[in-house]
C-alpha cells in the first residue's frame, strides 16, 4: 500500500533543479562592473571611401570600433578586415553602430582605392566607413587618441580594435592575434548598447 507521508527525503533531482535555479536568480542581480575608460578620441576631419569629407562629429551618439589597415597590405590587414565584416554581421541590428577603418598609407590608399577595398569585405555604406587624409592627423589619432603607435611611412601599425563609446571615449582594446577577438568586442558593443553608455 502507498503512503500518503513524505519520508523527509529531497531526491538530487529536486536539488539539483534548485541549485540551477538559485543561481539563475543571483545571475540576474549581479551587475558586470562598466567597461573602463581609457581615453578619449579628438574631433577629426579625415575623407571616407565615398570621396566626402568625414567629420569625426558625425559619430557622437555612435558606439563604434576602430582599427588602423592599409589595402594592399600582404599582412594582418586582411584577416582584420575579415573580423571586421564579423562584427559588422554580428550587430546588425544595433541601428547607431559604426565601424571605422583609417588608412596607415593615405598616398596610396585614395577613396577610389578604399571604395573598392569596402566592396571586397561587404561593407555596409553608411555604416562601414574607409579613411583616408592628411598623414599627421592619422598619426595624431594613431599616436596619442588611440594609444596604438606611429604612422611613420614604414606602414608597420597596431592591429588591434578599439572600442568607442557614445561619448568618444574608448572603452576597450582587442587584440586581433586572439584565436577570436570579435566574440568580446561583439559582447561589450552589445552591453555599451544595452547600458546606453
Amino acid at each position: 500500500m502507498a503512503s500518503c507521508f513524505s519520508t523527509g527525503r529531497v531526491s538530487d533531482s529536486a536539488l539539483k533543479a534548485s541549485f540551477i535555479l538559485v543561481c539563475f536568480l543571483l545571475t540576474g542581480c549581479v551587475r558586470l562592473a562598466p567597461l573602463p575608460v581609457f581615453g578619449h578620441v579628438p574631433d577629426f576631419t579625415l575623407t571616407s571611401q565615398s570621396g566626402e569629407p568625414f567629420d569625426g562629429k558625425s559619430l557622437d551618439g555612435k558606439i563604434w570600433v576602430a582599427d588602423f589597415i592599409y589595402t594592399h597590405c600582404p599582412g594582418p590587414c586582411p584577416r582584420m578586415s575579415s573580423q571586421m565584416r564579423r562584427v559588422q554581421s554580428a550587430v546588425t541590428e544595433i541601428r547607431d553602430v559604426r565601424l571605422v577603418s583609417f588608412s596607415v598609407d593615405p598616398e596610396r590608399d585614395t577613396p577610389a582605392v578604399l571604395a573598392e577595398y569596402a566592396q571586397r569585405y561587404q561593407a555596409q555604406p553608411g555604416r562601414w566607413f574607409f579613411l583616408t587624409g592628411d598623414r599627421k592627423t592619422i598619426d595624431a589619432l594613431d599616436r596619442r587618441a588611440f594609444m596604438l603607435g606611429n604612422v611613420d611611412g614604414t606602414l608597420q601599425h597596431s592591429t588591434r580594435f578599439v572600442l568607442i563609446d557614445r561619448h568618444g571615449s574608448i572603452r576597450g582594446y582587442y587584440g586581433t592575434s586572439d584565436d577570436d577577438p570579435t566574440a568580446r568586442l561583439i559582447v561589450d558593443i552589445r552591453r555599451l548598447a544595452r547600458d546606453n553608455s
